[in-house]
């Protein structure tokens, strides 16, 4: 590895069609400013398995969801964790990188979570709603998500679905971070509109709210995104807790808000890279 410019496989679908987000974009715009400090490869996520070996590191990023290609990506992971291959974010992640498990094991550890379950033995746990949300247990995008009464979960807690109440929210709003730092945050003041994202002004007890998953997470290297909604009294609820392949919103920042995000994602690049390839 050249110490001045380490090579990067960047993986990412830019023709992934994301409701409401542009991927291509994002990671064209990614990839235009980290060429400025690395070699630089752009490749699908169906190529990075065969790729991987004449590269660095692999950073995944806009590369959309794994159950298209559900076989490709674990064995590329596989394939990674056998050679020790850097992977960027690092696979050690407990969030969605791992699937969905998380959000059963943080509400049962009384974390700040929308109540959750996977069986119908536990159903007596949620809250009383009017409403359900179902979805599957391996999902993303809102794939198989349905929203049902109370008298239409029967059967369908099989352990292969979650099941939260519906909750009534003023807003989602999204922190996003790169390692232990956080960036910046960004917020949708119309729920039905998630993509629809403002700049947000964090206060102190929110970026506790968000450092406490970040921290149980212990990622340590890469870029992760902590998703919430705020209940109408007052109360911030954790949506997901984004560790593989978050999007970033970029477009919705103002100019200055980009560049401070790039200057740190590229200072964390190169010590990921850097203290994992310099001998100690």
């Amino acid at each position: 590895m050249s110490a001045a410019r380490p090579r990067v496989l960047y993986v990412t679908d830019l023709a992934y069609p994301a409701s409401g987000r542009r991927y291509g974009d994002e990671d064209v715009f990614l990839t235009s400013r980290l060429r400025e400090r690395f070699d630089l490869a752009l490749c699908h996520p169906l190529d990075a398995a065969a790729l991987m070996d004449a590269y660095d590191v692999v950073v995944v990023r806009n590369s959309g969801p794994v159950l298209g290609y559900q076989k490709e990506y674990d064995a590329f992971r596989a394939r990674a964790l056998d050679s020790g291959a850097l992977v960027y974010n690092p696979l050690s992640g407990k969030a969605d990188m791992a699937g969905k498990q998380y959000l059963l094991d943080l509400s049962a550890a009384g974390f700040p979570v929308i109540p959750t379950v996977d069986r119908a033995e536990d159903l007596h746990r949620l809250p009383v709603a009017e409403r359900y949300v179902v979805k599957p247990k391996i999902g993303a995008d809102s794939f198989g998500l349905r929203i049902l009464p109370a008298d239409g979960l029967a059967g369908l807690a099989d352990g292969t679905v979650l099941v939260q109440p519906c909750v009534d929210f003023a807003y989602e709003v999204s922190f996003y971070f790169v390692d232990d730092d956080f960036q910046y945050a960004l917020y949708a003041p119309d729920p039905a509109r998630r993509w629809e994202l403002r700049p947000y002004a964090a206060t102190a007890a929110d970026l506790e709210f968000a450092r406490h998953f970040i921290d149980w997470n212990g990622l340590g290297h890469g870029i992760q995104r902590v998703d919430a909604c705020r209940t109408p009294d007052g109360e911030l609820l954790l949506v997901e807790l984004e560790d593989l392949n978050p999007y970033l919103s970029l477009d919705a920042l103002p100019e200055e808000a980009r560049d401070a995000f790039v200057t740190a994602l590229t200072a964390s690049l190169s010590r990921f890279v850097q203290g994992a390839l310099t001998p100690a």
